[in-house]
């Protein structure tokens, strides 16, 4: 066994960890400790979410109740997922359900539903359109005004036109903080649009939302509280081990009346008992929440709070180190985390070099950042959520990504 441990330690050395300070590329997780010791914990007893856990039940509650007061989505409640996938395909399954009542049996058959997002939102809506049978040309692409934020007047008038189409407006996903730029929609816009119209709204806040409960960045996430469902993965912005996303909803009912099953091996004779089963997409579900509960009881409110307003400051420190280069360009001002940006080279075409720019960083090992592609410009996109990241980790991706270029340039 200590053989096999080895070798086990030798391949995690050997891989690429998303917990170290420098590692700024994509949305990446933390690890953090007591979240790991919760995981670890949850895992040796190995407790099965899909029917009645007794304590276990509880806890999921109660973690879900704190994480809805943290983002200010009070008073919801929802189950925790392996992430952002299944949480958007969850709540636009129900959705779905709503708009066109017992198409869980039917399926669809028409082509007339219609789900509307921005042009910069996560690839996993579309994907959720196509497993849900909607098919990808269900989804209308909303342009993004000059915050990169979802144009509400555009949104309106798409939902209006198909709508005298003879469609079906199925749900509005608005973004709470956008892979690409971490751009968060204006939800009070959105939500009055999908108020007035009858549509289902969902916030996509994998990424984002755990920004609203920071006193700089809370004004960002106004409307919130009127959205149907809300997504947001602990294991990003929270700091937690993969995989632990949260879908939490205003009405538990709408999960049920997608969901819910009779079967002989799952008994209900006992309306007092819950299965879980019965409002998720998955069946045999780990006890996720564990690790959150954990970490939320051992560090606090406060401290959570901290350490991403922690975050946000080091993306607007990292802002004006590269506005202090000639030779670096700032894409967009950071909103939340993300700050993209490129080296712009004296004798090479600026697409092909940052590329090259990014492999060759990457190579060296030193920072990891990866790379993007911004109103057709190359960039480096890093993105802080990492509560290790110290000011001299920033200032050590600026300097490295100077230091490779001008060996390159």
């Amino acid at each position: 066994m200590n053989e096999v441990l080895a070798l086990a330690e030798e391949i995690l050395d050997a891989s690429l960890s998303q917990t170290r300070p420098r590692f700024f590329a994509f949305v990446g997780s933390s690890g953090l400790e007591s979240a790991v010791l919760g995981d670890l914990l949850a895992t040796a007893h190995d407790v099965n979410m899909a029917t009645t856990a007794h304590a276990a039940d509880l806890i999921e509650s109660q973690t879900v109740q704190w994480l809805s007061s943290l983002v200010g989505y009070d008073g919801a409640e929802g189950y925790f997922t392996s992430g952002g996938m299944i949480s958007n395909l969850t709540a636009l399954s129900a959705a779905r359900e709503k708009a066109a009542p017992g198409t869980r049996m039917t399926g669809v058959r028409d082509g007339r539903l219609c789900v509307y997002t921005s042009v910069e939102s996560h690839a996993s809506i579309q994907r959720a359109c196509e497993v849900l049978g909607l098919g990808s040309q269900a989804v209308r692409a909303v342009s993004i005004d000059e915050h990169r934020r979802m144009r509400a007047d555009e949104l309106r008038t798409a939902i209006t036109q198909d709508v005298a189409d003879g469609r079906a407006p199925m749900a509005v996903v608005a973004t709470a903080g956008t892979t690409l730029t971490g751009a968060v929609d204006d939800l009070q816009a959105v939500s009055a649009v999908c108020r007035d119209l009858d549509v289902w709204m969902h916030v996509d806040g994998a990424y984002g939302l755990p920004a609203a409960s920071a006193p700089e960045t809370a004004h960002l996430f106004a409307g919130l509280s009127d959205a149907d469902s809300v997504s947001v993965d602990a294991h990003k912005w929270l700091f937690v081990p993969k995989a632990c996303g949260c879908l939490m909803v205003k009405d538990k009912n709408a999960l049920r009346a997608t969901f819910a099953h009779d079967s002989g091996y799952m008994l209900h004779d006992d309306q007092r008992v819950e299965h879980s089963v019965d409002a998720t997409l998955e069946y045999s579900r780990p006890f996720r929440a564990l690790k959150l509960w954990v970490a939320l009881k051992t560090h606090g409110r406060q401290q959570y709070v901290s350490a991403i307003s922690k975050n946000l400051a080091l993306a607007r420190i990292l802002a004006d180190l590269i506005g202090e280069e000639d030779r670096l360009e700032l894409l967009t001002q950071p909103q939340l985390s993300i700050v993209p940006f490129r080296y712009l080279p004296w004798n090479h075409e600026p697409n092909d070099f940052n590329r090259r720019l990014v492999k060759k960083m990457q190579e060296r090992g030193r920072v990891w950042v990866s790379d993007a592609v911004l109103d057709g410009r190359v960039c480096l996109r890093p993105c802080i959520v990492n509560f290790r990241t110290q000011e001299d980790d920033v200032r050590a991706l600026v300097e490295e990504t100077l230091a490779v270029a001008a060996a390159l340039d």
